[in-house]
């Protein structure tokens, strides 16, 4: 056990407070996953393993369903990447005045590559898709802060403030060492017969809802039992399903059962 699973308790009692906060602003529950995750990982820098498991256990989702989330997005971390996360647009616009040119100089500069950390562990390096700051391209986000026009002389700037501690973005939270890299190689792990931590315990993770997988969710009879509701009024977003959709969904259901 290292330092940061001893001291996991300590921060979980620290921030339950603020995750019921969290948790009393949205009708259901389960729409508190998100904050609660990145208050983790404002404190952990990045989503750990125990962070899940505790958000599992407050909204009452299995591990599967959080991680599950936790993977979609791209600005969650599963694993410690480093004190500046430095994200260089490549988009259309960006590519037009220069992108290629500015990310092959931050990967000299850097020594590193696509989602890779340095070894001192400051800087983590990511080419993304388009940060919708096309007037000012090219264009790049330092722990989610914009940077525009980038130049080779402002990317050295930029490096040397950030090195000396002077720059304007604060470091985010590192309190365990990131790998060479936070990517996650799902397609590996499972040719090497391994699962995700949701997954462990669950008779057949590739098959959710399946026959024998009694973790699953088959949502197609969850709507045609009426378990889960679509038509009424909420506060928070949410995609309205026509009501159409499931009654041929039980039609289906009903000349599959004759």
């Amino acid at each position: 056990m290292n330092e940061r699973e001893k001291n996991f308790p300590a921060l979980l009692e620290r921030l339950t407070p603020e995750c019921q906060r969290i948790i009393a602003q949205y009708e259901q529950g389960r729409s508190a996953l998100l904050p609660i995750m990145h208050l983790f990982q404002e404190h952990e820098g990045y989503v750990s393993a125990e962070a899940m498991n505790a958000a599992a256990e407050m909204l009452s989702l299995t591990p599967a369903e959080v991680e599950a989330t936790v993977s979609f997005y791209t600005l969650l971390y599963r694993r410690p990447v480093g004190k500046y996360m430095l994200q260089v647009c490549r988009g259309l616009a960006c590519s037009i005045n220069g992108a290629e040119d500015i990310m092959a100089y931050f990967r000299e500069r850097l020594g590193i590559g696509h989602v890779q950390t340095t070894d001192d562990g400051v800087f983590s390096y990511e080419e993304v898709e388009c940060l919708a700051a096309c007037d000012r391209a090219s264009c790049m986000q330092v722990n989610l802060d914009f940077v525009y026009s980038l130049t080779p002389h402002a990317i050295d700037e930029m490096l040397a403030s950030i090195r000396s501690g002077t720059y304007s973005t604060p470091p985010m939270a590192q309190i365990e060492a990131p790998g060479r890299t936070w990517a996650i190689s799902q397609e590996s792990e499972i040719a090497g017969g391994k699962r995700s931590s949701g997954a462990v315990g669950v008779p057949q993770p590739n098959n959710a809802g399946g026959v024998g997988d009694r973790s699953g969710i088959i949502m197609l009879d969850h709507i045609i039992n009426h378990d889960v509701e679509f038509f009424t009024k909420t506060s928070e977003r949410a995609v309205v399903d026509s009501r159409a959709v499931v009654e041929v969904a039980q039609e289906e259901g009903s000349h599959a059962r004759h």
